[in-house]
């Protein structure tokens, strides 16, 4: 039997014929509006105008001129890294939108490439929503930090160099058997350096910025001594575990003052952010730094004169990066910093002057300050008659302060009860009675022609207990205005980094 021949209806032909021609007219429109909307003004600049220009835009719903005589319609704009976008729809003849007819049209013509290099590179080493989200320190830091990495990483190519020549493998003069011994031999000696630094523990936030820096200072060490393998390679195990302790102790320091400093940049929760932004900066100098490194090192240049001046860039590098960090907290230094400044001159410095004023070069286990901070009472007190006599001054206090004239220190002892309020009292009394001694001792003079705010109240006595007494007078007065203005300034008095001793004075 022949095969039946279907007759297509006609009205299924007038559908397909009918959605193909919509189907280019949506794609002619929607070309057309892309090419209008790119050569007119942004949509913020130009405010929408309602158009209703006869029957058949209002029929199709059009709101904007630019619409007019099409078969789409806006729906809404957005806004998203500083692109505007459109959202169109194609309208039936009854006036409603097509279901999945929504379009996106770009307002912006195309960025060029610069810019859009610039924008990548912009995600990677600076936070979101930067400068807004970080302090005005951040920049500046960053900076330092960047030069410090790019010198690192090129003294790196030279130490490593100088460490593989040493040990045997450019000259072959030893058996892969012995090398790897030794190279494991040096990073184990290394990993227990790490393991005891690492004890240190709170000391980390008492002394952030002179701790940091002494542990850059013992990277530079750790590398010279490196370098000095390629002098002596008989005595490679001895220095290349010395220098591996020293870069591992001062990795501990660089990684335990990391999280504090990049706290002090963020603006909120953005910790994470500033962090992994702060460490890719350091890394895309570290590789830069390398490189040029590589280059440098095919021409033979002179060694030791080539990490001399790598040398001095980083410490360099590195001083000025831990002086640009802004803290709000007051560590001793700092503290000493604000008091003297408030009893020479009536006034707190800000943050910005207290740190760039901060001496980073005191290092803390050097005990050079004329003021301790929580002492044992046999190096505060010679003789029981001198505690005595200044007990009932600090009835009310959690602390006591005295003055021992054989050693010329000033010793503020912390009660068992003493807490964070107390200590920072403790330290201030202590430098107001310094201030005392060294003004009655013939320092009246230099003091009044520095303008000092308190050169008028010194008393001119000589005996210590009246001197005490007068500190104390002074003090009950004094504090709770240079509390208040620093935090006026924006210094944080709730928390105490003084590093005071562990011992503390128990009642009879």
């Amino acid at each position: 039997m022949a095969p039946i021949k279907l007759k297509q209806p006609q009205n299924s032909a007038a559908k397909s014929v009918a959605s193909s021609t919509e189907a280019r007219t949506l794609v002619r429109e929607t070309l057309r509006i892309s090419a209008s909307l790119a050569s007119s003004p942004p949509a913020d600049s130009v405010p929408p105008t309602l158009s209703l220009a006869g029957p058949q835009a209002r029929k199709f719903g059009i709101v904007e001129d630019q619409f007019i005589g099409s078969s789409l319609r806006l729906i809404c704009s957005e806004e998203i890294d500083g692109r505007r976008w459109n959202y169109v729809a194609e309208n039936e003849l009854s006036g409603r939108s097509k279901n999945g007819s929504i379009r996106a049209v770009c307002c912006q013509k195309p960025q060029a490439p610069i810019d859009e290099m610039m924008s990548f590179i912009r995600s990677y080493v600076v936070p979101e929503g930067f400068p807004d989200s970080v302090t005005p320190s951040y920049v500046p830091y960053m900076t330092w930090r960047a030069l410090k990495h790019f010198f690192g990483g090129a003294m790196g190519v030279f130490t490593t160099q100088s460490l593989l020549s040493s040990v045997g493998v450019a000259r072959n003069k030893a058996t892969p058997g012995a090398i790897a011994i030794n190279w494991i031999l040096k990073d184990g000696a290394g990993r227990v350096g790490k393991m005891l630094f690492a004890r240190q523990g709170k000391k980390f936030d008492y002394d952030l910025k002179q701790l940091r820096f002494a542990g850059d200072l013992l990277m530079e060490l750790g590398a010279g001594v490196e370098l000095a393998t390629a002098a002596a390679p008989h005595l490679f195990l001895p220095l290349a575990c010395a220098a591996n302790v020293a870069k591992n102790v001062a990795a501990v320091t660089s990684t335990s003052t990391r999280t504090p400093i990049y706290k002090a940049f963020a603006k909120g929760e953005n910790i994470g952010d500033v962090t992994a932004k702060g460490e890719c900066v350091g890394n895309i100098a570290d590789l830069l730094g390398t490189g040029l490194s590589i280059l440098i090192s095919k021409r033979n240049p002179s060694l030791f004169t080539t990490f001399g001046l790598l040398s001095c860039g980083y410490i360099f590098s590195s001083y000025n990066e831990v002086r640009s960090v802004v803290l709000h907290t007051m560590n001793r230094a700092r503290f000493n910093v604000a008091v003297e400044s408030f009893i020479k001159t009536g006034r707190v410095p800000t943050l910005q002057n207290g740190n760039m004023n901060e001496r980073i070069l005191s290092f803390p286990w050097l005990k050079e300050s004329p003021v301790v901070l929580g002492p044992r009472f046999k190096d505060a007190f010679q003789d029981a008659g001198s505690y005595l006599a200044i007990e009932p001054l600090f009835d009310r206090e959690k602390y006591i302060v005295t003055y021992n004239q054989t050693r010329g220190k000033v010793y503020a002892l912390l009660k068992d009860q003493a807490k964070s309020d107390d200590i920072l009292k403790a330290a201030f009394h202590a430098h107001v009675l310094l201030h005392f001694i060294r003004s009655s001792s013939g320092g009246q003079k230099s003091s009044r022609k520095q303008g000092d705010a308190f050169s008028n109240s010194v008393p001119a006595v000589t005996n210590l207990e009246a001197q005490i007494a007068a500190s104390c007078k002074m003090v009950s007065t004094s504090y709770e205005i240079f509390k208040s203005k620093a935090s006026e300034q924006g210094w944080v008095m709730a928390e105490s980094l003084l590093n005071p001793g562990r011992a503390r004075l128990c009642p009879r």
